[in-house]
């Protein structure tokens, strides 16, 4: 009974969490554009100028900018993917209270996140400089979806070694009943 209401209140947390992720993506899509920018910009300066310390690399300031704004795309694409992810795991462990099937959890997870990475893009269309992209909608669903299908393998392999480990303790400790019964015997 205290293991079904712990997973209750996990599920739970995990849909009130998804509401506060989706606040939280709406606050970063109101940002003007210039925000925006500035936002990703001293992220990927920050991301590469600590690269670049982490590694002893010889690289003047110039060149940690000029790799930063070279990546400064891929970084902002990889961050939609990965705010996305979130949201369909934090959608995808919330459904779990209801009775379906892992593959019609999933896809209820994702419908949901793709929607709302519709919505944030209509929203984008009244942000002054923003504007609201069918392709960041694309980026966002494989995020989506991406997160999930990770998430799923994640839970697998964990519960796959689990399980091994499990039947290893059931082996040992079967192993240790029987040694006492032959000390016995042979006594």
């Amino acid at each position: 009974m205290r293991d079904r209401f712990k997973m209750v209140f996990l599920r739970n947390l995990a849909g009130v969490l998804a509401i506060v992720w989706m606040c939280i993506i709406f606050a970063f899509s109101a940002q003007s554009k210039e925000e925006s920018g500035e936002v990703s910009e001293s992220f990927t300066y920050h991301m590469v100028s600590t690269t670049r310390t982490f590694f002893h690399l010889d690289m003047s300031d110039a060149r940690v900018k000029e790799i930063a704004d070279a990546i400064e795309g891929f970084v902002r694409k990889a961050a939609h993917m990965t705010e996305y992810g979130i949201l369909s795991v934090l959608l995808f462990i919330w459904l779990g209270q209801w009775e379906m099937t892992l593959l019609r959890r999933g896809g209820t997870a994702f419908g949901a996140a793709a929607v709302y990475a519709a919505t944030d893009e209509i929203h984008q269309l009244f942000v002054a400089g923003r504007s609201g992209r069918f392709t960041d909608v694309c980026i966002d669903s494989a995020g989506a979806i991406l997160g999930i299908v990770l998430f799923v393998l994640i839970v697998k392999m964990v519960t796959a070694i689990r399980s091994l480990r499990d039947k290893r303790e059931q082996r040992r400790q079967r192993k240790m009943q029987a040694e006492p019964k032959q000390q016995t015997e042979e006594d």
